[in-house]
């Protein structure tokens, strides 16, 4: 029995299918990468956003058509779409033969043995649904089977949410906010520095509130330090850390320790106090400011990014104006634009003077031309400049390996071009001095200085 599994959605989700993958694999199942080969596919599904949701239910459809054209016999769904839609997800998407809700991951292989089960008896028609209450444990996996290579990987310290913003479903298909106790994060950090991982990169629905939960105080400090003293990684990198909660305790920790990247992925979705407000964002204009001015001074180097979102409810063209200057003036390193979802059940899906789509995408558009022209001019600032590069490949065609520096988180950021005098293997950490500047990448040559 052959599996093919597909994980859609953001770096959490991935996590989550790791966990499965790895639960899977122990049971000794064997895996494709070709779909027509498949006997079961699983699909991890993501519903954060409206487009995200489409891509879902595309690709539940498209899939479930193998069982009449390739060897599929069984379609399962997990992840935030199949935890939101539980109820009625098997009326709408009849292919599916069962579905395992976000809290429920630990129970893959169960619910897998029951729908095989139930196929072979010949009842395919009796569904199976595994749905975990919200509130519990976050589930820590012995074992994870890496899907980014091995030279780096993602480490979930947390789940949920409590910020509860208006526009955001994270809290009803992921609950409120659960810390991973210490001693598990730390266990399955060593194990993934044994099997050689290099980068080691936090994610969470909210990495800054680490700890509040189990341990009465914000704790991400505290993890990052003992996370350090694992032999091994090269670079640990905080992701989703939001302004309002970093602490003077956190920047002097990411400020002294040499393993934390100078880099730092911060939310804040808009610089209008009045949006802000709206979003339900328990911060303002000024305190951003002053955060990134602290940042900058504290940590030199320190590369920024963050995520806005365009044409929220009620957003004037004076609102958009102002978040325009501000990006201008801020000069973040790297910066994304989302069109803003209007997502059932949501406070801001229910909100007056609703942004025509047409509107809010003409502002993404404008603001990522303007950040365009940003990210341009700092790339070129760092001509000249020797840094470290993480190797992720290499590109026969041209003789010449692709890698990232410490400013470029994968799959989000950019990517450094690098011509060595001699062979390198995926993970290898070289330095090379910066040559030019293309666009939104870097090129350059390694270096013994």
């Amino acid at each position: 029995m052959k599996i093919f599994f597909v994980s859609l959605g953001c770096d959490k989700n991935l996590v989550d299918s790791e966990k499965m993958l790895g639960i899977l694999s122990e049971r000794g199942y064997e895996f494709t990468d070709d779909e027509n080969e498949a006997d079961i596919i699983i699909i991890n599904t993501c519903c954060f956003i409206g487009d995200a949701k489409e891509e879902s239910i595309s690709e539940i459809i498209r899939l479930g058509a193998l069982k009449e054209t390739g060897k599929l016999k069984c379609l399962i769904a997990g992840g935030c779409l199949a935890q939101r839609y539980m109820d009625e997800i098997f009326a709408d998407l009849p292919e599916l033969d069962a579905v395992i809700g976000t809290m429920s991951i630990g129970r893959i292989a169960e619910v897998l043995d029951e729908t095989l089960g139930n196929i072979s008896k010949g009842s395919a028609g009796v569904k199976t649904a595994a749905s975990d209450p919200l509130d519990a444990k976050p589930y820590s996996a012995p074992h994870r089977s890496l899907t980014t290579g091995g030279h780096y990987a993602y480490l979930k310290i947390a789940e949920g949410c409590n910020k509860r913003c208006t526009y955001c479903i994270i809290p009803y298909v992921r609950g409120n906010y659960r810390s991973i106790p210490m001693e598990d994060i730390l266990q399955e950090a060593r194990e993934l520095a044994e099997k050689g991982v290099k980068e080691l990169i936090l994610v969470a629905q909210e990495t800054t509130l680490y700890g509040v939960d189990l341990y009465g105080h914000k704790a991400l400090p505290e993890l990052l330090k003992k996370l350090c003293e694992i032999e091994g990684f090269r670079w640990i990198r905080v992701l989703y850390a939001y302004p309002e909660e970093i602490t003077d305790e956190l920047i002097e920790v990411m400020a002294s320790e040499e393993k934390i990247c100078r880099y730092l992925d911060l939310p804040i979705q808009h610089a209008s106090d009045d949006i802000l407000r709206r979003m339900g964002r328990k911060t303002s204009k000024k305190s951003i400011e002053e955060l990134i001015s602290k940042l900058r001074d504290r940590i030199p180097g320190m590369t920024l990014r963050t995520t806005l979102i365009s044409g929220f409810p009620g957003e004037t063209q004076e609102e958009f104006e102002e978040l325009y200057r501000f990006v201008n003036e801020t000069e973040f390193d790297r910066l994304g634009v989302f069109t803003y979802s209007a997502e059932e059940g949501t406070p801001a899906a229910e909100m007056p003077d609703q942004v025509p789509a047409e509107t809010a995408a003409a502002r993404r558009d404008e603001l990522m031309e303007l950040q365009q022209a940003v990210t341009f001019d700092l790339n070129e600032s760092h001509v000249g400049e020797i840094l470290d590069v993480l190797i992720e490949g290499y590109l026969p065609e041209d003789g010449i390996y692709v890698g990232r520096t410490y400013r470029d988180a994968p799959g989000v950021d950019g990517l450094f071009f690098v011509k060595a005098s001699r062979e390198l293997m995926t993970g290898d950490m070289v330095k090379a001095r910066v040559t030019e500047a293309q666009g939104y990448d870097l090129s350059g040559v390694m270096t013994d200085e």
